[in-house]
């Protein structure tokens, strides 16, 4: 599976009751598509993939893929409990999803034949391709990718652990059971702020967050990432990115938080986001509004 441009994974509107907007998601998703996104990841970590029921989900795919209409790649999340897994896995294929990111089971820790038995059985599931998401109790050693890389419906590796050696030790394991198809992916939060990293062990992909709310900033990033222009992929990290990781770092899930509020900052009625994690303060929203004018200035 190739991806030409930046990732984008589209936050899920809710209304004032706490149900789905999809004429919003709809909306959001295709303008994302518009602004230069290269793949569209819904029912995922911005998505909120945690708060939605397998029925959501599935409805999340199915109006995100409707939005795409065939323009980039459309892979959906699954993951958790494994019935939920290979139900969100199967709804995804339903919905027409292109691929599933398989986020890590539920709160439970398993040895690394437990792992591959978990993404084995999800992909399994349904005749999707699937990309493996390494992080939190899913941290694959790198014989356990080699030998999922053996089977060809595994297409893909999304670090979220931030462990440099053991992902570039992954990366050559792969490369090395014959795999020249396989997509690597930075994962981390905020990954514009590794991603320099992640390109010099074999890791060209990230996922953008910061796209969802802010998408002409992430473009300018993205580009200057891939002319190798420096000067002002700095200016944008130090003017706009790592102020808006230090706000991020203050509060726990403020990964989607944020971004939820920077869309209504913009006028985009998302809602907020749903239990376990919390919207920002009336403060915190201040200083987001100005990190993001800070961003807009530097176009």
């Amino acid at each position: 599976m190739r991806f030409d441009g930046i990732l984008f994974f589209p936050v899920t509107p809710f209304t004032a009751t706490g149900s789905i907007d999809h004429d919003l998601l709809g909306a959001h998703v295709a303008g994302g598509v518009t602004h230069g996104a290269g793949g569209v990841f819904p029912a995922c970590g911005t998505g909120e993939f945690h708060a939605l029921s397998a029925s959501e989900a599935t409805a999340v795919v199915q109006t995100s893929v409707a939005a795409v209409a065939g323009r980039v790649p459309v892979v959906a999340g699954t993951g958790g409990p494994l019935g939920h897994a290979v139900a969100t896995a199967r709804g995804a294929a339903e919905a027409g999803a292109d691929a599933l990111l398989v986020l890590p089971p539920y709160l439970v820790g398993g040895p690394q034949a437990g792992l591959v038995a978990y993404v084995e059985a999800v992909a399994a599931a349904s005749d999707l391709p699937v990309i493996v998401y390494h992080r939190a109790n899913a941290q694959f050693t790198p014989a356990s990718m080699r030998h999922l890389a053996e089977n060809p419906r595994v297409v893909g590796f999304k670090d979220g652990a931030g462990d440099i050696g053991t992902t570039q030790l992954i990366v050559r394991a792969v490369t090395a059971a014959g795999r020249d198809d396989f997509a690597f992916f930075n994962g981390l939060l905020t990954a514009e702020l590794t991603q320099a990293a992640y390109r010099g062990i074999g890791v060209p992909l990230y996922s953008s967050a910061a796209f969802a709310m802010i998408p002409e900033v992430a473009v300018a990033y993205y580009r200057a990432y891939v002319a190798g222009d420096e000067d002002r992929r700095h200016e944008l990290l130090d003017g706009f990115y790592a102020p808006l990781v230090a706000l991020r770092d203050e509060t726990p899930g403020f990964g989607v938080s944020l971004i939820k509020a920077g869309l209504r900052l913009g006028g985009t009625a998302v809602g907020g986001v749903r239990a376990p994690l919390v919207d920002p303060t009336p403060d915190q929203e201040r200083r987001l509004a100005d990190i993001l004018d800070a961003g807009r200035a530097l176009l």
